[in-house]
C-alpha cells in the first residue's frame, strides 16, 4: 500500500549556517544554527485564514531576524512551550527565554555539560541527563526552575522521554524505566546494535527502537499487543504524526502506518537529513543549510487515493480523523467506503466480512437481499430510502457498482451453469457460505427493525383505541362533523421492512439447515409473510417449521390437520418422525384457551393412545363435565377410562355427578355380564370379573354416588357384596353384615367391614361411635333371627322402584318402617366402645336374648366365628357385653385367647393409672414445699431502710414488699401507685 500522505516543500533555502535545531512559534520558524546564532524566518506571503497563524504554511520563508551569538555553543536541541510562551534550548546548558521578546529568563548552571533533556509541558517538569546523573526540575512561577530530584544512573544517558510519572532512559544499549519519585530503575530490553531511541507517543506510551524494529511499550515498560513496526533500515530519528510514524533513514524518509501490520505508506527521497522533528501541523527535515517541510495531504484526498487503490481499511481509519464539524461528510464517506469494500469482499468470496461492511454502511436490507435472487420476498407498498444522506455522485457511483456487482454475480452463475467450471460441491459450499453470512447479517439487523415495527403497531393500537372512544360519543355529535372525521393512517414502512427481513431470514435458516434457528424465530415475535413462507416450506418438506408457522399465526385447525396427516403417513421417510405424542404436545397449550378445539382434534389420539390423551385432559384442567359429555357422545368406550384416571389422580377432586356416572357405567356393565351368565345358568356369586372388581373398589372408595338409586338396580338374588356396601353407605350396617355372613359366607369380609367402620369413627369424632363388632357378634350367635330379619329388610329395599305421584304415601310408609326396624336393631345391639355403658334394661334384654339362645342350644350358632372375632378384636369390644352375648355352655378354655390379653391390658392400664396418681401426688407435695419456703422469707427493716417509691425512710409506717422479696415500699405509696395505674388503664379504655 503506497499513497501520497505528505507533500514535500522547501521552507528555507540557503541558510548561512548549518541548521542544528528547529522550533516554531506564532507561525514563524526558529532555527538554531551551527554558528551559535538564532535565525527567525517568517512566511513570505500573508495567511489567508487568520486561524492558521500558528501553523506552518506551504511556500518559502524569508529571514526576519537574526541574533548572533545567541548561544556559546551550537545548540543540540530546542523546543517551544506554547502554553507558557517559553523557548527551551540545550547548548552548553539548558537555557530558557521568553517569547517573542527572547528575554533570557534562566540558565540552569547545574546542567552544564548535559547531552539530553526532556520537557513535560503539561506538568512543567524538566528532566536533564548529564554524564551519569539524571536531574529533575520543576518550573516555579514561570521564571525559575526548582530542582526536585537528582539520581545517579549506570552510564551516560543517550535518550530520554517522559511517560506519565516515569522517565524512560536509553543508557548504553539498554532501555530502563526510572521512577521520578524514588529513582528506582527497571530494565526493559536491550536496543541491539543501534544506539537507544526513545520516542514518546501522545497516549503516554513509548516506541523504543531495536535495530530496524520499533517496539510499543506502555508507561511501565510492558510490551503492548499492537505489534511492532519493521523499518527497511535502522532509523536515526522517529517522529509520531498520527496516524503515521515517520523515520529518518540515511538515504530517505520512510512513512509507515501506526495501525498493525504497519504497512509502508510513502517514501520521501531526502539524503543526508541531519534533523527530523514535528512542528505544529507538519514535519520538518533539516538538510544542511536547507529546511524542508513534509506537509500532510488533506485527509479527504488520501481517502480518495486509498479507496481507488482498494485499500479500504486504511481509508476507513483515515475517515475517523476527519474534523468533527464535517460529521455528515465523514458519515457519507464511511458509508460509501463500506459499500465498496463489501462488494469487493463479496465478489472475492469473503461473504461474512462483506456482510460486516454492509452492516457498517447501514444500507437498506432490500439492497443486500437483491444480491440473493433465489430468495422470494414480499412486495413493498412503500418506497424505502437510505438513512444516510449521500452526494449525487456517490449515490450514482454506488448504484452503478451495485448493478455491476449484481450483473457480474448473475453472469458468473450463468457461466458456472453453462460451462461447469466449478465443481458441484464447491458451488454448493459457496452458496451455503453466502447464505450463512446473510443469516448472520439479518440477525444483527433484526432487533432494531423489529423494535421500530413494534412501535408502529403500538401507535396503531393507540390510534384505534382513540378512534373507538370517539365512536362511542358519536350519537352526541352532529352528523356533518361525523362525516368530516377521518381515521389517521399510520405508516407501515418499518413493518414492511420487518416482514421482508423475517421472510428472508426464515428462508436462509432453512436453506442452511438451521431448522432450530427457524423454529426459534417463529416461536418469538416475528413478521414472516405467511403465504410466501408456507409455499417455501411445503416445497422443501419442512413440516416441523411449517407447523410452527401455523401455530404462531393462530392457524391451529390447519396445523392439527397437517399433523394428523403426517402421523397417518407412516410409509413416508419424511413423516416417520411424527408420532401421536406430537399431537398431544401441540394440544397441551390449547387446553385452557380453546378446550373445544382440543376435544375435536383429539379423536385420533384417543383411539391410539387413550391413556396419554386422558392424562392430558386431566393435567391441563379441561372442564371435566365437558370432556365427559364429549366422550359420552363420540367415544363412549373411553368414558369409564377417563373417569377412572380422574379418580386415581384425586378422589375428592371429582365431581359427585361424575362419581355417580362412573358407578352407573360399572354397574351397567356388570348387570349385562350377570344377565348373560344367568341365562346360561353359569352364575356364581363368588366370581369377580375385572369390571365387577372395579365396581366393588369404587363403591368402597368414593361416596359421591346415590346409593338408594343403585340399590334399586340390583337383582334380589345376586350381587350381595355390592348390596352390602351400598347398605353400609346408608347406615344399614346390620343388614350389610348379615349379607356378608349369611349370603356371602365370608366372615373375613365381615370383619373387614367392621374395621373400616371403626376406623372411620376414630378419624371422625363427630360420627356416632356405635360398636359394630357387637352387632357382628350378635349375628354370629343368633343366625336364624338375623337371617329372617335380613330377608325381611332386604326385600323391601331391593323392590323399591320409582312410583307414580299417587303412591307417594305408600313409599314413605315403607321407608319409615324400614328405618324404624333398623333403628330398633341398632339401639338394641350397639355399643360405644370398650368402656361404653348400658342401662339395666339393655342388659336385661341381652340376658333374655342369651337365655333364648341357651334354650335353642348351640344348634345353628356360629360359635367358632364368634370366638375368632373375640380373639382378633379383643381390644375393640366391650368384654362384659360380649360375655353376656355368649352361650352359657361356652367353655372358658375357648375364651382364653380373648380374656388373657383383655385382662392383661386392663391390669396394665390400672398400674399405669396408679403410677400417674402417685406422680401427681409427689408433684403436689413438691409444690407445697416450695410454697412454704417462699412464705418463710424474712425482711429486715432498720432505721436506714428507704422506700423505693418516695425515697424516704420507712420509720414505723406500714409497709409492703414486692414478690421479688427485695423491693420495700410504704403501704401508702404502694396504694397510691396502684390507683395511678388503674386510672391510666381506665383512661386508655375510655379512649379505645
Amino acid at each position: 500500500m503506497v499513497h501520497t500522505a505528505y507533500d514535500t516543500t522547501e521552507l528555507v533555502k540557503g541558510c548561512q549556517a548549518r541548521i542544528d535545531a528547529v522550533a516554531s512559534h506564532s507561525g514563524k520558524l526558529f532555527l538554531g544554527c551551527s554558528d551559535c546564532s538564532l535565525r527567525i524566518y517568517a512566511p513570505s506571503s500573508l495567511p489567508t485564514d487568520p486561524s492558521s497563524d500558528h501553523e506552518i504554511r506551504r511556500g518559502s520563508y524569508s529571514l526576519e531576524r537574526s541574533v548572533n551569538s545567541f548561544w556559546r555553543r551550537a545548540p543540540t536541541a530546542m523546543e517551544v512551550s506554547h502554553t507558557r510562551d517559553l523557548l527551551l534550548s540545550l547548548s552548553e546548558w539548558v537555557a530558557v527565554h521568553r517569547l517573542p521578546s527572547l528575554e533570557s529568563l534562566v540558565a540552569i548552571g547545574k546542567t552544564k555539560g548535559a547531552n539530553v533533556y526532556s520537557w513535560d509541558d503539561r506538568r512543567g517538569f524538566l528532566s536533564v541527563g548529564r554524564q551519569k546523573r539524571v536531574m529533575i526540575y520543576r518550573l516555579d512561577g514561570g521564571r525559575e526552575f526548582v530542582e526536585v530530584k537528582e539520581f545517579s544512573v549506570p552510564d551516560t544517558v543517550r535518550s530520554m522521554a517522559w511517560c506519565g510519572e516515569n522517565i524512560c532512559l536509553g543508557i548504553r544499549r539498554e532501555y530502563m524505566i526510572m521512577n521520578s519519585i524514588t529513582g528506582a530503575l527497571s530494565d526493559i530490553f536491550p536496543s541491539g546494535r543501534s544506539p537507544p531511541l526513545v520516542v514518546p507517543l501522545p497516549t503516554a506510551e513509548l516506541l523504543l527502537g531495536k535495530d530496524n524494529i520499533g517496539v510499543f511499550v506502555d508507561q511501565n515498560g510492558k510490551l503492548r499487543q499492537e505489534g511492532r513496526i519493521c523499518w527497511s533500515d535502522t532509523p536515526t530519528t522517529v517522529v509520531i504524526h498520527r496516524p503515521y510514524a515517520v523515520a529518518r533513514m540515511p538515504r530517505h524518509i520512510e512513512i509507515r502506518s501506526l495501525r498493525a501490520p504497519n504497512p509502508l505508506i510513502q517514501t520521501v527521497v531526502l539524503r543526508d537529513v541531519n534533523l527530523l522533528l514535528q512542528i505544529n501541523n507538519c514535519i520538518v527535515a533539516a538538510q544542511g543549510n536547507s529546511l524542508h517541510g513534509l506537509m500532510p495531504v488533506p485527509i479527504g484526498a488520501q481517502i480518495v487515493q486509498l479507496t481507488a487503490s482498494g485499500e479500504f481499511e486504511e481509508a476507513l481509519v483515515l475517515c475517523k480523523l476527519l474534523p468533527p464539524e464535517d460529521s455528515s461528510l465523514r458519515a457519507s464517506k464511511e458509508s460509501s467506503i463500506h459499500m465498496r469494500y463489501g462488494h469487493y469482499l463479496f465478489d472475492n468470496g469473503n461473504y461474512e466480512e462483506a456482510m460486516e461492511q454492509f452492516l457498517a454502511s447501514q444500507v437498506d436490507i432490500t439492497y443486500i437481499l437483491s444480491l440473493y435472487p433465489s430468495l422470494i420476498l414480499p412486495k413493498l407498498a412503500h418506497t424505502t430510502v437510505h438513512d444516510k444522506a449521500e452526494s449525487t455522485e456517490s449515490s450514482s457511483q454506488l448504484s452503478r457498482q451495485s448493478s455491476e456487482a449484481s450483473d457480474e454475480m448473475e453472469a458468473g452463475l450463468a457461466t458456472q451453469a453453462q460451462l461447469g467450471e466449478l465443481d458441484e460441491k464447491e458451488t454448493k459450499k459457496m452458496n451455503h457460505n453466502a447464505l450463512m453470512a446473510l443469516v448472520k447479517y439479518l440477525q444483527k439487523r433484526r432487533s432494531g427493525i423489529v423494535e421500530r415495527a413494534t412501535v408502529e403497531v403500538t401507535d396503531e393500537v393507540v390510534s384505534g383505541a382513540v378512534h373507538d372512544g370517539l365512536s362511542l360519543s358519536e350519537p352526541y355529535r352532529s352528523k356533518p362533523s361525523a362525516k368530516r372525521r377521518v381515521q389517521t393512517h399510520v405508516s407501515s414502512v418499518a413493518r414492511e421492512t420487518a416482514t421482508v427481513l423475517d421472510t428472508a431470514l426464515l428462508q436462509g435458516l432453512v436453506l442452511t439447515n438451521h431448522v432450530k434457528g427457524a423454529l426459534d424465530l417463529l416461536k418469538g415475535m416475528n413478521y414472516c409473510d405467511l403465504k410466501i413462507c408456507e409455499e417455501f416450506l411445503k416445497e422443501r418438506n419442512q413440516y416441523t417449521v411449517l407447523l410452527e408457522l401455523y401455530k404462531c399465526n393462530g392457524m391451529h385447525h390447519e396445523a392439527l390437520k397437517l399433523l394428523n396427516q403426517l402421523v397417518e403417513e407412516t410409509n413416508n421417510e419424511l413423516t416417520k418422525k411424527f408420532k401421536p405424542s406430537m399431537i398431544l404436545d401441540y394440544l397441551k397449550p390449547l387446553c385452557r384457551s380453546d378446550p373445544m378445539l382440543v376435544l375435536e382434534s383429539s379423536l385420533y389420539v384417543l383411539e391410539r393412545c387413550p391413556t396419554e390423551t386422558i392424562e392430558l385432559f386431566l393435567s391441563e384442567n379441561v372442564p371435566a363435565d365437558l370432556v365427559n359429555s364429549y366422550l359420552k357422545q363420540y367415544a363412549p368406550n373411553l368414558q369409564s377410562t377417563y373417569l377412572e384416571l380422574m379418580l386415581s389422580m384425586s378422589e375428592t377432586g371429582i365431581n359427585p355427578n361424575l362419581q355417580n356416572e362412573l358407578v352407573q357405567l360399572y354397574l351397567s356393565e356388570v348387570l349385562d355380564w350377570y344377565n348373560g351368565l344367568k341365562e346360561e345358568q353359569k352364575w356364581d356369586e363368588k366370581e369377580l370379573s375385572p369390571t365387577r372388581k372395579k365396581l366393588i373398589s369404587t363403591l368402597e372408595v368414593i361416596s359421591g354416588y346415590n346409593a338408594e338409586n343403585l340399590l334399586k338396580r340390583l337383582p334380589n338374588d345376586a350381587l350381595f357384596e355390592e348390596r352390602a356396601i351400598l347398605l353400609g353407605k346408608i347406615n344399614q350396617h346390620h343388614l350389610a353384615l348379615s349379607l356378608y355372613v349369611h349370603k356371602l359366607k365370608s366372615p373375613e369380609k365381615a370383619i373387614g367391614y367392621c374395621d373400616r367402620l371403626y376406623d372411620e369413627c376414630l378419624n371422625q369424632p363427630a360420627k356416632p361411635n356405635s360398636n359394630i363388632y357387637l352387632t357382628l357378634l350378635q349375628i354370629y350367635l343368633n343366625p336364624r333371627k338375623t337371617a329372617r330379619e335380613a330377608q325381611r329388610k332386604v326385600a323391601p329395599v331391593s323392590q323399591m322402584a320409582p312410583k307414580p305421584a299417587n303412591s307417594k304415601l305408600r313409599v314413605s310408609r315403607l321407608s319409615k318402617k324400614v328405618v324404624e326396624i333398623e333403628f330398633a336393631e341398632e339401639a338394641r345391639f350397639s355399643a360405644s366402645g370398650t368402656d361404653s355403658g348400658r342401662s339395666d334394661g339393655d342388659m336385661d334384654e341381652l340376658s333374655e336374648d342369651g337365655q333364648s339362645q341357651d334354650q335353642e342350644g348351640s344348634k345353628g350358632i356360629m360359635l367358632n366365628e364368634a370366638l375368632d372375632l373375640l380373639s382378633k378384636r379383643w381390644d375393640r369390644i366391650n368384654g362384659a357385653q360380649a360375655l353376656k352375648l355368649l352361650p352359657r355352655d361356652t367353655k372358658l378354655q375357648n375364651l382364653l385367647s380373648f380374656l388373657e390379653p383383655l385382662l392383661k391390658n386392663s391390669s396394665e392400664h390400672r398400674r399405669n393409672y396408679l403410677v400417674i396418681k402417685n406422680l401427681n401426688s409427689s408433684e403436689n407435695l413438691q409444690v407445697k414445699e416450695e410454697l412454704y419456703k417462699h412464705r418463710k422469707a424474712v425482711v429486715k427493716i432498720d432505721a436506714d431502710s428507704m422506700c423505693s417509691l418516695c425515697h424516704k425512710r420507712m420509720g414505723n409506717s406500714a409497709f409492703a414488699i414486692y414478690p421479688n422479696g427485695k423491693t420495700l415500699v410504704h403501704f401508702v405509696c404502694y396504694r397510691d401507685s396502684q390507683r395511678i395505674k388503674s386510672g391510666r388503664s381506665g383512661s386508655q379504655s375510655i379512649r379505645l
